[in-house]
């Protein structure tokens, strides 16, 4: 059905429905103009929130990266700040293929109904004027019919008067047939102008306005389509990165499973692990005896002496041996005897990497200093060689520098490590002081040669106690650290260097450390064995507990 047939008379109408639809439109940009804006903020609104909780620098050596809830959180807030990213996406896309190119089709389509409308009202004023030239050519037929009438009445009139002379009567008779005439020429234009505006009617009812209606029907049925599209885009817009948002959740969800809080556990005691043994029992100090001493010179001596010398012992032995209370600050030193024997052996081989890896750098730069001489030298145009020198000369005394540290270094580590073995070997053989029983005298006083106090002769001095049979660190029991997976070797390596083991390929390990970022894996074999080797040797396996 067309509207040049079935609207034909609906001029109106029509006029009014295009303008609806257009408005229709551009109702529908400003949505998505607003959707557009509301994306927009809602993507700045997740990047802001992302910005507030991350870390200003992540670094693998931040001590809360070492713990999996926390790579969760960071991983969770990058998948949120990619998740920012497509919400931007969607706010692009809107605003590209839909409001710009709606905006687009909107300024066109208004043209066109323009020129469409413009040319309706163009063929009605064309018919307006041909019903105009008609109405005239009717008055102008009528007129010129009543005064032909009124001549033909006088002509007769003359003829019949007898006072009339001849010459008055031809002139009337003249007169009447120029009416008679005149009113011929005006029938024939009357006659030409009906014709001509029964054509032009025609042809506007049934050619010029059907088509200016058909062309504004099809004009609009376009805008629905157009207008159909952008709704069927306004939905492909977000399904198109619905992929990648399901990918961002499905990250944030492999984020928390991620969370091993055995693993926690484990990197919170490598982390802290002080390495020391944990105090004995104290002993027993009778002071009952006092009660049964005579009045002897040594007893009353002995009486005045040793009250205040237990009571500083005792004292003194509660704050030295209860460790979680407020700690003294410690002075830092170089060799970091300051730390627990496991955290300074620790502190010690990262030292070592760290200065391992500036070295490589230096000789890196020596040797292309060196080449850049050489080329120097056989290209003198190139530059002068000699200019080199002075950063020859540097780079030489860094790279002994280093060596020289890293030689100071590994004596620290060396002897670290032999305290840590002595201090284990001791404290196998060590018998705890809760599994001696209090030494008596005869006559029922401490023994002045107990291995754990010793008492100066002046019995105001503080009692000096006698330090255990391993060293002042080893308070504490350093168990062996716990696998956390397994290592099994892709290659054979021989493990010539210090701190290395051999392996045979195929062969299964016991993985202890992971890779810190030196490219090396600290593993142990079945029988106790351990040592580093390289991380591309082996394939790894962790444990989840």
């Amino acid at each position: 059905m067309e509207w040049g047939s079935e609207l034909w008379d609906q001029y109106d109408i029509i006029d009014r429905q295009t303008q609806w639809g257009i408005d229709l439109i551009e109702k529908y940009v400003k949505f998505v103009k607003d959707r557009t804006e509301i994306e927009q903020s809602y993507a700045k609104q997740l990047r802001t929130l992302v910005k507030k909780y991350s870390p200003k620098r992540v670094s693998k050596e931040d001590h809360e990266m070492k713990f999996s809830q926390y790579q969760a959180f960071i991983n969770i807030l990058n998948e949120l700040n990619d998740y920012a990213g497509q919400r931007e996406i969607i706010a692009e896309n809107l605003m590209q293929n839909i409001f710009a190119q709606l905006l687009k089709y909107l300024h066109e389509n208004k043209q066109e109904r323009k020129m469409h409308l413009l040319e309706g009202r163009k063929a009605q004023q064309n018919l307006e004027t041909s019903f105009k030239q008609l109405d005239n050519a009717k008055r102008r037929f009528e007129r010129d019919c009543k005064e032909a009438e009124k001549a033909m009445q006088n002509a007769e009139k003359a003829d019949n008067d007898i006072n009339a002379t001849k010459a008055d009567v031809e002139k009337a008779k003249q007169q009447a047939n120029l009416r008679n005439h005149m009113v011929e020429e005006s029938k024939n234009e009357y006659a030409s102008q009906l014709q001509k505006y029964n054509k032009d009617q025609n042809q506007f009812y049934f050619v010029e306005m059907p088509h200016v209606f058909n062309k504004l029907q099809e004009m609009d049925e376009k805008r629905i389509q157009k207008l159909c599209e952008a709704y069927k885009m306004f939905a492909d817009t977000e399904r198109q990165v619905m992929p990648i948002i399901g990918k961002c959740l499905d990250g944030m969800t492999k984020a928390a499973e991620s969370v091993n809080e055995s693993g926690d556990s484990q990197v919170l005691i490598e982390a802290h692990k002080s390495g020391f043994e944990r105090p004995g029992e104290l002993e027993f100090e009778d002071y009952s005896q006092m009660i049964n001493r005579t009045s002897s010179e040594n007893s009353i001596g002995s009486l005045k002496s040793e009250p205040k010398t237990d009571h500083r012992t005792v004292g003194k032995s509660k704050t030295k041996r209860w460790p979680f209370g407020k700690k003294n600050k410690l002075i830092v030193s170089e060799d970091f005897s300051h730390l627990p024997p496991e955290q300074r052996r620790k502190k010690l081989q990262q030292k070592i990497e760290d200065l391992n890896k500036e070295l490589q750098k230096q000789v890196d730069q020596s040797e292309a200093l060196d080449k850049m001489k050489d080329v120097y030298q056989r290209n003198p145009q190139m530059g002068d060689p000699n200019s080199l020198e002075p950063r020859i000369m540097e780079t030489n005394q860094q790279i002994d520098r280093l060596r020289n540290e890293i030689q100071k270094y590994e004596m620290w580590l060396a002897d670290a490590e032999a305290k840590l073995v002595s201090r284990n070997d001791s404290y196998v053989q060590y018998t705890p002081h809760c599994d001696r029983s209090p030494s008596l005298n005869n006559n029922g006083s401490h023994d002045k040669e107990s291995p754990d106090t010793t008492y100066s002769d002046d019995s105001g001095q503080e009692p000096l106690v006698q330090p255990s049979p391993v060293s002042e660190f080893d308070d504490f029991e350093d168990d062996l650290a716990h696998p956390i997976g397994s290592s099994t070797a892709l290659y054979p390596f021989d493990g010539n260097s210090e701190g290395t083991i051999p392996m045979a390929e195929g062969e299964v390990l016991q993985l202890i450390e992971e890779d810190k970022g030196d490219g090396w894996t600290r593993v142990r074999r079945s029988d106790g064995e351990e040592g580093y080797v390289p991380t591309s040797y082996v394939k790894i396996t962790l444990s989840r507990k």
